[in-house]
């Protein structure tokens, strides 16, 4: 962060003096103005809901340029880590230590990554607690929280050694979890992890594999799934990855961290948006299919109506996220492999998709397609339940979390957080 070349200064029309603002750029993106004396000199906050115009941080780990479609992790467009930026590992060594690996690392990492993917005996006790109609993403919530319990001698959020122990467990356990919690829902057994497994191809294996007979991973799924680790990993100061922030910012061990991120993405505004949006084209699919899309859009058009066209728009995001458009790829080549043509839902999107982007209403308000939107018809095509969606969502992006975390932590200028806001409540009274 530097000091700009620009000027700001804040006037005032009752009288309070002016005050200067320093402004500071960033290597790319908007400049921010520096307002943490404002309070001092004026006795005044901004008013921002939603932290709309706010930065809280600086950060050097994922940039957005919402009008581009553009997503750099470390610098790095998204479009090329995910087709030739090697696997998701080589994404997670890139978030946390800055760069991408060389071929040294990369094999020194993948093998500690692999050595971890077991978790603690005690854990499949704790998760039968859950009734098993919970949602994953309760379970999980609780698991991830528990690790603090089961791997306690790395909890210590200050200490730079127990933060990188946290983040390898994090990263090697989160698909024994998500797989654990699966089985747990459909009453099989769990599968341990395999070491000569990929990541992704080890997190197919535990979810669908059975003691009954051997189980060969789909190499296309296998990259599908992949990709959608890769493209779920980092997106800078969203919802959970603020939660997790200022989370960790009170001291509290990462594992805490984690679990406060892992709840907040279960939101169906943040990580249960593909969730949301399957059911979307599933009700339209039950409704009459593709004879009942041009009303449904009409719908959606109603303010009145209370109909949400899900999986399309974003926060920051002001053309088309590119993610959506490796997902579509990915979903065509999930079908293809899979001897599927005319898959309904895939169908349906695509109905939906063309309406948007050539109805007026939709271009105006540039509401393109977002991730979620593909990406859960390409995870509902490899045979994951719609209620795990947000958990496997959680899994890819918990590098992002503890990568943040990390950055936070050694942050000098960081602070507990702690918003203001403008109280609209009663003025001081005295009970009669």
């Amino acid at each position: 962060m530097k000091l700009s070349d620009n000027k700001a200064t804040i006037s005032f029309s009752n009288g309070t003096p002016n005050f200067e603002v320093p402004v500071y750029a960033g290597t790319i993106g908007p400049d921010v103005l520096d307002i943490r004396k404002l309070y001092g000199a004026t006795g005044m906050f901004t008013y921002d809901p939603g932290f709309l115009s706010t930065a809280a941080c600086q950060s050097a780990i994922t940039y957005i340029d919402g009008d581009k479609g553009e997503l750099l992790y470390r610098g790095y467009p998204i479009e090329q880590l995910a087709t030739r930026g090697g696997d998701f590992l080589d994404t997670c060594y890139l978030l946390l230590r800055s760069e991408l690996p060389t071929d040294t690392q990369r094999k020194d990492f993948h093998k500690l990554v692999t050595m971890h993917t077991m978790v603690n005996e005690q854990m499949q006790f704790f998760l039968r607690g859950f009734r098993r109609d919970a949602h994953p993403m309760a379970i999980l919530t609780g698991l991830v929280g528990a690790m603090s319990a089961f791997y306690h001698d790395s909890t210590d959020i200050n200490n730079a050694e127990h933060r990188e122990i946290a983040a390898i467990r994090l990263i090697a356990k989160m698909p024994t979890l998500v797989a654990m919690a699966y089985k747990y829902s459909i009453g099989q057994p769990f599968v341990y992890p395999k070491n000569n497994l990929s990541y992704a191809g080890n997190f197919l294996h535990m979810m669908f594999a059975t003691p009954c007979e051997e189980y060969k991973v789909n190499p296309v799924m296998e990259r599908a799934m992949d990709r959608i680790f890769t493209l779920h990993a980092d997106h800078e100061q969203n919802a959970s990855t603020s939660t997790v922030r200022l989370c960790g910012s009170s001291g509290t061990n990462p594992f805490a961290a984690i679990a406060a991120g892992v709840a907040c993405l279960w939101g169906p505004a943040h990580g249960g948006a593909n969730e949301a949006c399957l059911q979307m084209l599933e009700d339209i699919h039950a409704k009459g299919g593709l004879s009942y899309v041009k009303e449904f859009m009409e719908k959606v058009k109603d303010k009145n109506s209370g109909v949400k066209l899900m999986g399309f728009g974003h926060r920051v995001y002001k053309n088309f996220d590119p993610r959506a458009k490796l997902m579509q790829e990915t979903c065509r080549e999930v079908f293809a492999a899979l001897g599927v043509e005319n898959d309904p839902i895939l169908q349906l999107a695509q109905a939906l998709e063309k309406i948007a982007l050539e109805d007026d209403y939709f271009v105006s308000r540039k509401l393109y397609p977002n991730v979620d939107y593909y990406s859960g018809i390409v995870q509902r095509a490899i045979g994951i339940p719609v209620s795990l969606f947000t958990g496997i969502f959680a899994l890819a992006r918990s590098v992002g979390w503890i990568a943040q975390l990390n950055e936070m932590i050694g942050d000098p200028e960081y602070k507990i957080g702690r918003p203001r806001q403008l109280f609209t409540g009663s003025q001081r009274r005295d009970v009669p």
